[in-house]
């Protein structure tokens, strides 16, 4: 027999059973549990082939045996697996023009402990020593053997930090020496970890698509109101980048100027979004000459006191934002909008009544307006999205696995170049499925 296609048959064939093993905890991941039955179903694999991946995650300390479903059948009970927390852990760090944040998640998508900064940007090289100081410190939470666990470091940060500074009002600060500065490449040396970046939007959508409104929707445009407003798209299943990873980058959309007083004058006769629904925006608002001192405590503060200034923003800000979204529906005619936000409390619902009246009140005649929903983790969906970035990369389907080539590194996530698309069944395994792990 041929010895170069023995060895080319067996290589296709341990490249398979890494992308099915893969697909099983991709299932786990975006499920929360499942039975090997419902896994034999969903790969679409005998019980036998099933079984022995199974193993094979058990014994990697990946998955673990949570128990007996009993549903009243006759036969034995079935096995139910979940992902094991300990299995994997890695860091996400989140980065914008007025925060730092660091986190350190498990398996499951539990934030084990973080460390946040509300502070003006500084330079490349103190943010480096920041974030070095609080990675080291978060891994003193983890025993030297799940120390041997972590994947990598996510990194989620705007594209451009030293540019729209007056769209938003800000100081020139220390941003312009971001511009041409690697980070990713400084933490990696710092850290000895791969660093995978991506833009802050899309990795906070990755978060929403692991556990969030990802586990019953395909197909949403998802928001995230921070300091600038980002965005990121899923399409079956799939986060969608772009040519230059920017794709769903609502920020830049162009809407009527402000009539706020304390907004920037445009340069145009229009005027950017992000200028108008930004966190930015709103601490402009209510504090126009000392806005860079406040933090999110103060705007979360002026939200509970429903002071008249934030409810000036705040129509503002969804006046433009469901002109915007009018014509996002119009080109990508996605039928749900997920809104998220830094800020708690009553503002998330009274955020999304707002916008949804506002795109309502803007919909041509005949058209239907997106559904539009709350996400699921506030302040915390661009770290773990961040955070899910390694965990992505090492453990999901893509497609260099199947077709022998080489991974191009630590590129961020839903690259179509890196990974396969995720069958939409795999996510539907039944209503009786748990809930995913979720910080708090």
């Amino acid at each position: 027999m041929d010895e170069r296609r023995t060895s080319g048959r067996g290589s296709n064939s341990a490249q398979l059973r890494r992308y099915n093993e893969r697909i099983v905890l991709q299932i786990l991941r975006r499920a929360g549990e499942a039975s090997k039955a419902e896994l034999a179903r969903a790969v679409q694999l005998t019980n036998a082939a099933i079984g022995a991946i199974i193993q094979d995650l058990i014994e990697e300390g990946l998955i673990f045996e949570a128990g007996k479903r009993h549903d009243g059948s006759r036969g034995q009970p079935a096995t139910i697996l979940k992902l094991a927390p300990d299995g994997a852990y890695s860091f996400g760090v989140r980065l914008d023009r007025t925060n730092i944040e660091t986190v350190l998640m498990d398996f499951s998508g539990k934030i084990i402990d973080r460390r946040i900064h509300d502070m003006i940007l500084p330079a490349p090289e103190t943010t480096v020593d920041i974030l070095t100081e609080d990675l080291n410190g978060l891994r003193t939470n983890l025993s030297d053997d799940k120390q041997a666990r972590i994947t990598g470091i996510g990194l989620a940060q705007p594209f451009n930090l030293g540019a729209w500074l007056h769209e938003l009002g800000l100081p020139e600060a220390d941003f312009k020496k971001w511009n041409g500065f690697n980070l990713a490449a400084a933490l990696e040396e710092a850290m000895a970890l791969p660093v995978f970046g991506e833009n802050d939007g899309t990795a906070a959508a990755v978060a929403e698509l692991f556990y969030g409104q990802g586990r019953q929707h395909d197909n949403f445009l998802y928001l995230f109101l921070g300091p600038a407003i980002g965005g990121g798209l899923v399409l079956k299943g799939d986060v969608i980048k772009g040519m230059s990873g920017n794709a769903a980058d609502v920020a830049f959309m162009p809407v009527p100027p402000s009539v706020l007083p304390t907004a920037p004058k445009p340069k145009q006769a229009w005027d950017l979004l992000l200028t108008r629904a930004s966190l930015v925006s709103f601490a402009r608002h209510l504090s126009p000459d000392g806005f860079e001192k406040l933090d999110r405590s103060d705007l979360q503060a002026a939200v509970e006191a429903n002071d008249p200034k934030y409810i000036e923003w705040l129509d503002d800000c969804a006046a433009a934002l469901g002109l915007a979204l009018r014509s996002a529906y119009a080109l990508l005619d996605v039928s749900l909008v997920v809104i998220d936000s830094d800020l708690r409390g009553s503002f998330p619902e009274t955020f999304r009544q707002k916008v949804k009246t506002a795109v309502e009140d803007a919909a041509p005649e005949e058209r239907q307006s997106p559904e539009i929903e709350i996400g699921s983790f506030a302040h915390d969906a661009g770290a773990i999205g961040a955070a899910s970035l390694p965990q992505f990369f090492n453990f999901s389907p893509r497609a260099a696995i199947l077709t022998g080539g080489k991974d191009k590194g630590p590129a961020g996530a839903g690259s179509a170049e890196d990974k396969a698309s995720f069958p939409a069944r795999a996510a539907r395994l039944g209503s009786h499925l748990a809930e995913p792990n979720r910080s708090n």
